[in-house]
């Protein structure tokens, strides 16, 4: 798999497809292989980039404090390396808000913005995840295998997105949004993709019967609504 040197890291990447581009950007302590299913009905007419955000899988996992800013901007440094200069963003949870980041700090690199079981302000549970459900989540998804993400590296992503709140800046996100949320999720409660709706202008919110992992439960019509948002 190829990798390539962005900002201070070595970040592992995968490019599929032909046509207009999505970057993929994926979920706490989630890699390329979970998400494989989900991407192969883009493949037709899509050209997916999917990588192991800082911490997790074969990208680096230094062991010092990030930020979604710091992962926003390997993001655009890694389109840069690969020589995408814009894209649709696909974001899921943790990735939805590096999307969300990226787009306020790098906004000539999103064509379109998909945010998928995130939320831009804290939860009032401040984020009771655990990294064995995380993991339970991940098996859930792809065949076991031996885990890529060490407990230490879990932390750092998940202090991230406990640092991170964009709330007071939805408005400037310009480029046409599709946020995709669960009604029963209980780590990001619905009323939080309402806030994102209500503060993004150009969004339409859909939302699903499920949970925070419907993308995986409800694979078909999540990559139904994303094909059609997108042509």
């Amino acid at each position: 798999m190829p990798t390539v040197k962005v900002n201070d890291i070595s970040i592992n990447y995968e490019i599929h497809g032909k046509g207009e581009p999505i970057v993929l950007i994926a979920g706490l302590g989630t890699e390329i292989s979970v998400y494989k299913k989900m991407i192969r009905p883009l493949l037709e007419k899509y050209k997916l980039l999917v990588f192991d955000n800082r911490g997790v899988g074969r990208s680096d996992k230094p062991n010092v404090p990030y930020t979604i800013e710091m992962m926003a901007d390997d993001t655009a440094g890694l389109m840069a390396s690969v020589g995408i200069e814009k894209a649709n963003v696909l974001g899921i949870s943790l990735g939805g808000r590096i999307a969300m980041a990226l787009a306020l700090r790098h906004p000539s690199h999103v064509m379109r913005l998909i945010l998928t079981s995130t939320f831009a302000s804290q939860p009032e549970k401040k984020l009771p995840l655990s990294f064995h459900a995380v993991k339970l989540i991940a098996a859930s998804a792809r065949p076991f295998r031996k885990q890529t993400q060490p407990y230490y590296a879990f932390v750092r992503q998940l202090e991230a997105s406990r640092g991170f709140v964009c709330a007071d800046r939805l408005g400037d996100i310009r480029a046409p949004t599709l946020i995709l949320h669960g009604l029963k999720d209980k780590i990001a409660p619905f009323k939080l993709a309402e806030e994102l709706h209500a503060g993004i202008s150009s969004s339409k919110l859909i939302s699903f019967r499920g949970g925070h992992a419907f993308p995986f439960s409800q694979r078909e019509e999540f990559i139904q609504e994303v094909s059609r948002f997108l042509a």
